[in-house]
């Protein structure tokens, strides 16, 4: 090697990659917490009106802040006595999640699973009409969205991609077999059926939503009215910070 190139190489620079941001101690794992409530974490899959895994979702993995955890376990200890079981779908997301929603609502030639999660909604309303936001309460780490599960609990069939897909509010023996109780729409349906209190939603679909919302705010819990899923412990330990370490394990590994 000349002189010349031995000190070309010396003066190369190194290339570290950037390491990710981990959770700030006050997150955990649900199942450290509470390993009897189920999770079927839908946005690390192509089930989801996205259509393929969403940023930022590593594992199938619940995180959340430590009071929102130990929240969640105090309702999963009343509704066990009562033969039922929660399960979530979405706790803790990244900020580069949210990006990801917003990038696809504004391809409005991406419609794969409009049949099934916003079938009378037209694409370019979702940012007018509420479905899309630049930021989310997820973020916080203190937001959940959550259903029942009757106890025994039945197995859910993967999601095979490119199946028929069926209006999210159609009958439940029609919608995608969830194991949940039936709420009266499915998971993220972007229609006003989605709404906690929608006069439409009458018998044992009402008797469920209001089960949850009763169980979940018993413990401190916060319903949003246009999502019967969508509940936010409070006070929020975090209630102006928006987090982007990612949906790992490594993310709160050891807290």
């Amino acid at each position: 090697m000349t002189s010349a190139a031995a000190a070309s190489t010396a003066a190369a620079p190194v290339v570290r990659a950037t390491p990710e941001p981990k959770a700030p101690r006050a997150f955990v794992a649900l199942r450290s917490v509470d390993p009897t409530i189920m999770q079927e974490i839908r946005y690390t899959t192509r089930h989801n009106f996205v259509g393929e895994p969403v940023d930022g979702y590593r594992h199938p993995l619940c995180i959340l802040t430590r009071p929102a955890a130990q929240a969640l376990h105090r309702a999963q200890v009343r509704l066990l006595r009562q033969g039922y079981s929660l399960k979530v779908y979405d706790c803790y997301r990244p900020q580069r999640a949210v990006d990801h929603f917003v990038r696809w609502a504004k391809d409005l030639q991406d419609e794969r699973m409009k049949a099934e999660f916003y079938p009378l909604v037209a694409k370019s309303r979702l940012f007018a009409d509420g479905y899309i936001a630049e930021k989310s309460g997820h973020s916080r780490g203190s937001t959940v969205d959550v259903t029942l599960v009757k106890l025994p609990a039945a197995p859910t069939r993967p999601y095979v991609p490119g199946e028929k897909l069926v209006p999210c509010y159609a009958p439940q023996a029609e919608r995608f077999p969830d194991n949940s109780v039936d709420m009266g729409t499915g998971f993220d349906c972007f229609d006003t059926l989605s709404h906690t209190d929608d006069p439409r939603i009458q018998g044992a679909q009402r008797a469920h939503r209001q089960l949850l919302k009763d169980t979940l705010a018993a413990v401190g819990f916060v319903n949003l009215p246009e999502e019967w899923w969508h509940f936010t412990h409070k006070p929020e330990l975090f209630p102006e910070t928006y987090f982007d370490f990612p949906v790992a394990r490594r993310s709160v590994a050891g807290h």
